[in-house]
């Protein structure tokens, strides 16, 4: 079963937590505080690997979780960063934040690496809270939760040549008698529900990587047909070859299906059509087919080569073929967009502006309890010690000094009133 878009979450590791600890053995003057930071929680990180073709195994599991750090020890010993949870993936794979909408990678090259979701830092011990002032401090921070996220992958298939057209104009065939695939052939529409892929070798020892895409159908750009799920895939093919059924076995007249399908090209993408194009006028053992070339010829306006064939009897195939690996020679692989071809798809920083977040938001329940929310506030709550006087007294300044005492104020909050963060209430005290 080919698999080319799934869903899936990840989870950074959080860090690991600090540690409260003192030192008191015998001969170590005036020991102190001794409690070591908590480790760094993993990465995860995906990873490409050629021998994967699809996305097949993120169907049967769905959630990566890293490993978070080791907490802190005592006698200043830190805890151990965890090992980064790597994930490996087939080349073309696009990663796309769900909520955003936002590319997070595109992900094309044999061992090309990319951090998915980032582990928390690793909470400090007491050691890093020692002052002039509180030599022996009771204060240690809870590891940094790790960075959670809904991702969308989708597999964009890294094939040279890409076969395009309407159904049953013989595309599957095609593939099947140039290269050692063997997809599902029969004569009905869409029978290849699935891309097929297939590698070429020329006569003269060159090879190329031929897709053969499901057809595509007018509106296809829209999602009609097979439609995106086509379209997808021949982003990054370097040369599209147009497959016509120049017998009209179908009653469709060539070159109307030759317009329909170039239109859903530039559609879906405008720069799809600046990708060499050659013509594939298949089926030309049929009866009306050397009529139907010459008129196709007529009313063609562009300069495309036109390469006159059937893979029933094999006819022309061997031309094609070298016509194809010529044309790759020389034809460079094609950024999708304007930006990328000018700053360069590789090595690129793109800086965007970003709004700042907010430190923390107050909404009311039905209750009359105020609600306080925010990822610096949360990250805040997550990393203190409750367990600890000292810890629950800085707590209280830190949000003091974000000004939530004041905000909870003009809000009309009252002594004694209910505030909630996450699933803890606290009582508010003027």
């Amino acid at each position: 079963m080919f698999v080319d878009q799934v869903k899936i979450y990840v989870k950074g590791g959080d860090g690991g937590n600090g540690m409260v600890a003192f030192r008191r053995e015998k001969y170590v003057d005036k020991g102190g505080p001794a409690g070591g930071n908590g480790g760094k929680g993993a990465d995860v990180v995906f990873e490409v690997d050629e021998g994967l073709r699809t996305l097949m195994d993120f169907r049967y599991q769905r959630h990566f979780k890293a490993p978070r750090g080791e907490n802190g020890k005592p006698k200043s010993q830190h805890g151990r960063g965890a090992k980064d949870l790597v994930v490996k993936v087939p080349p073309g794979t696009v990663v796309k934040d769900e909520d955003t909408g936002e590319i997070i990678a595109d992900l094309v090259r044999h061992g090309e690496r990319a951090v998915i979701a980032r582990g928390g830092r690793g909470g400090r011990g007491n050691i890093m809270f020692a002052t002039p002032r509180n030599p022996a401090p009771e204060i240690a921070e809870n590891g940094e939760p790790g960075q959670e996220r809904y991702i969308v992958m989708e597999l964009k298939l890294l094939a040279d040549v890409g076969l395009v057209g309407f159904p049953s104009v013989g595309k599957s065939t095609l593939l099947s008698i140039v290269t050692s695939a063997k997809p599902k052939i029969a004569d009905y529409h869409f029978t290849t529900l699935v891309p097929n892929l297939g590698v070429v070798q020329t006569d003269d020892g060159r090879s190329f990587v031929m897709a053969d895409l499901p057809g595509l159908i007018e509106g296809a750009h829209q999602g009609a047909g097979l439609g995106l799920q086509f379209l997808r895939h021949i982003e990054r093919t370097r040369v599209i070859i147009h497959v016509i059924d120049m017998g009209a076995v179908e009653g469709r007249d060539p070159y109307e299906d030759f317009v329909t399908i170039n239109n859903e090209l530039s559609e879906y993408n405008m720069r799809l059509t600046e990708r060499p194009m050659i013509i594939a006028a298949n089926k030309m053992d049929m009866p009306d087919a050397e009529e139907n070339l010459k008129k196709f010829k007529e009313k063609l306006d562009q300069d495309i080569p036109i390469f006159p064939i059937s893979a029933a009897t094999r006819q022309g195939i061997r031309e094609l073929l070298f016509a194809v690996a010529d044309t790759l020679e020389n034809t460079p692989e094609f950024p999708l967009h304007k930006e990328e071809e000018e700053a360069g798809a590789i090595n690129r920083v793109v800086y965007k502006f970003e709004k700042e977040e907010e430190d923390f938001r107050i909404t009311r329940d039905p209750d009359g309890a105020y609600v306080l929310s925010g990822e610096k506030i949360e990250k805040l709550f997550k990393m203190t010690d409750f367990s600890r006087d000292e810890s629950v007294r800085r707590f209280s300044r830190q949000l003091r000094h974000m000004g939530v005492d004041e905000a909870l104020r003009e809000r009309g909050a009252q002594d004694g009133d209910t505030v909630r963060l996450l699933d803890f209430e606290f009582e508010f005290i003027e």
